[in-house]
């Protein structure tokens, strides 16, 4: 048994001779997992991607309507559209509130009210 100092290395014989007999169906990960004493729990997963066909790797497949990813790239496009008229209207408020503190440095008045009051939330 190991230390827990212990760092242990397989070579690539072995890692194939594994990845065959999973592959072949003689045994199944974790059985080769407790027969060989392979502790890290992605090691053989990690293997099968190497060396393995992959056939045996869980896989994401995604199931999706006809027109669900055109209505993905719908959204996107709105949202898109959205953040950039977002963006100008700060802009413009930034340039309008400049201008205006401007006018009143040169004209020497005041042009925006300035409240004590909290702008209420309707």
């Amino acid at each position: 048994m190991p230390g827990p100092q212990t760092i242990i290395r397989y070579s690539q014989a072995f890692k194939r001779k594994v990845v065959e007999e999973i592959e072949s169906g003689k045994y199944r990960i974790g059985e080769v997992r407790r027969i060989y004493d392979i502790r890290g729990a992605e090691t053989v997963n990690r293997w099968l991607e190497q060396l393995g066909r992959g056939h045996l790797l869980n896989k994401v497949i995604r199931v999706e309507m006809k027109d669900e990813k055109d209505k993905l790239k719908e959204l996107e496009r709105q949202k898109r559209e959205l953040e950039s008229a977002l963006a100008q209207a700060h802009l413009k408020i930034l340039s309008l509130e400049t201008m205006i503190d401007i006018a009143e440095d040169q004209l020497g008045i005041k042009i925006k009210k300035k409240s004590d009051k909290p702008v209420s939330k309707k």
